[in-house]
């Protein structure tokens, strides 16, 4: 009896590695990286951002809701639709300024925040932070992880407010 037994739990273990083995692998894959996330924010490609945001909100990420806040503000700018659009940019924009509440040191929230502040349109009145966001940013620049510096002056090649000369 104990033989079979053991017999049935080696052959469902062989059967059932194979698709914990792949369930593992899809889940490092999906592991949330900084650098994607700003490459997926610089792009502006609504199916990269539907796929960054399943990995942001899979994982716990430090900052975690300002990535997530962010994503939804800029999934806004590029969908059709002005009730879907709204619906996206409240949501987002909640997300975002509540991470930026929680954790008002968070340079890279006030990063985010400007770069969404810049090209909100008017009528959705999200442009109050711009200065204050700048200034942050340009003081704490150097504290920043060479990823997000990087970002940041990518950013800084199309926009109006950041410039280079400013670090």
């Amino acid at each position: 009896m104990g033989k079979i037994k053991f017999r049935i739990l080696l052959v469902l273990g062989i059967l059932l590695l194979p698709g914990l083995m792949q369930k593992g692998m899809a889940q490092q894959k999906l592991r949330f990286d900084k650098e994607a996330f700003y490459n997926v924010m610089a792009d502006g490609d609504v199916n990269a951002i539907d796929n960054e945001l399943i990995v942001v909100t899979g994982y716990a990420t430090t900052n975690k809701e300002g990535y997530e806040g962010a994503l939804l503000l800029k999934k806004a700018s590029l969908i059709s639709g002005p009730r879907k659009k709204l619906d996206l940019f409240k949501a987002g924009r909640i997300k975002l300024e509540t991470a930026i509440i929680n954790n008002p040191d968070n340079v890279e929230n006030h990063f985010l925040r400007l770069a969404i502040e810049e090209h909100a349109p008017k009528i959705v009145k999200y442009h109050a932070d711009i200065e204050a966001d700048k200034a942050i940013v340009k003081r704490e620049f150097k504290n920043l992880s060479p990823v997000v510096q990087h970002a940041i002056l990518d950013y800084c090649k199309n926009s109006r407010v950041l410039h280079t000369e400013d670090f």
